[in-house]
């Protein structure tokens, strides 16, 4: 159970998993297992809870640790179990690392704290403090959308220096940060470089990338894992057909609502329709309604994964 040494680099599809609530403050334990139990079965190689997907930063601490408790019982050691432990508090971040690596997890994933506006030094200063009181490997999540920071290059170099900094999740949907990486890393074969946004994975996994962190694998994880091997195999073909569909679903699934929610609302009523889990949103959000919840059904018959 977790706390396996980990693959380095880590590759593949590690979705970052939705987080199924019956109300503001209790988990949807069956669908959870359900869930858990669908993405594994689509063949990914790995989990993340309580990333932003997870709606982790809306949601309790008890209940944050519930989550963790139950995804490494779900996942029974089948493939790694990554925890979010990104915080404002400092502390909160080693107290979460501490549990996950309690239950079993295998290892963390950290974002900048996204209160106080920190300088790239201090982001440095910060890690160089934090990671030794981590008792399991970290990877570093670049999200500057929902941050407001940004670990630059030369800050992820310097860091990935630091024992036990094993890679990196980019969710900026900016390329050439990621090629830039991609250079800096070029000796480091060990350190994990993956990509958040879907529609960036194909040509992420053709020029050398590692895998995806991909919100869609929750709901397609067959599709995900079959890019993934493709780009493996250097099947151009197979990769740009499979490419198309995952744009489908952006296009289709993430846009009916009018809000940069729209995309996590659209994930959580696919999985309700697809009877896998509970679509209860965090405040300050809602779940779709009926007039919405009926076009993602249109939407997910014509993409063919609801029958």
């Amino acid at each position: 159970m977790g706390n396996k040494v980990l693959p380095k680099p880590l590759m593949g599809i590690i979705p970052p998993l939705v987080t199924p609530l019956l109300d503001s403050d209790t988990l949807d334990t069956a669908g959870f297992q359900k869930l858990i139990n669908h993405v594994i079965d689509g063949g990914v190689h790995g989990i993340f809870v309580l990333g932003t997907t997870g709606e982790a930063p809306s949601l309790s601490y008890r209940l944050r640790k519930e989550v963790i408790k139950r995804s490494c019982e779900f996942a029974g050691g089948r493939v790694p179990v990554l925890v979010g432990i990104s915080d404002t508090s400092f502390v909160e971040s080693v107290n979460l690392c501490t549990y996950s690596a309690e239950c079993g997890a295998d290892a963390v994933v950290l974002a900048p704290p996204f209160y106080f506006p920190a300088g790239q030094a201090e982001l440095l200063e910060y890690l160089q403090h934090l990671v030794p009181k981590l008792a399991l490997p970290l990877f570093l999540y670049n999200m500057p959308t929902h941050t407001k920071l940004v670990f630059e290059p030369s800050t992820v170099r310097a860091a990935a220096d630091i024992p036990g900094i094993i890679g990196l999740k980019d969710s900026s949907a900016n390329m050439v940060y990621f090629h830039k990486l991609q250079l800096l890393f070029k000796e480091r074969a060990d350190f994990s470089l993956l990509v958040g946004p879907e529609e960036l994975l194909a040509e992420t996994l053709l020029l050398g990338g590692h895998g995806g962190i991909n919100g869609g694998a929750n709901l397609w994880p067959s599709l995900y894992v079959s890019i993934y091997n493709a780009a493996q195999k250097r099947d151009l073909d197979t990769v740009m057909k499979l490419h198309e569909k995952v744009i489908q679903v952006s296009s289709s699934v993430y846009s009916v609502g009018k809000y940069s929610s729209s995309y996590l609302k659209g994930l959580k009523c696919g999985l309700s329709l697809l009877n896998i889990c509970s679509d209860f949103m965090a405040e300050p959000f809602h779940k779709f309604r009926a007039e919405e919840r009926e076009s993602i059904r249109k939407h997910l018959t014509s993409l063919g994964i609801l029958k």
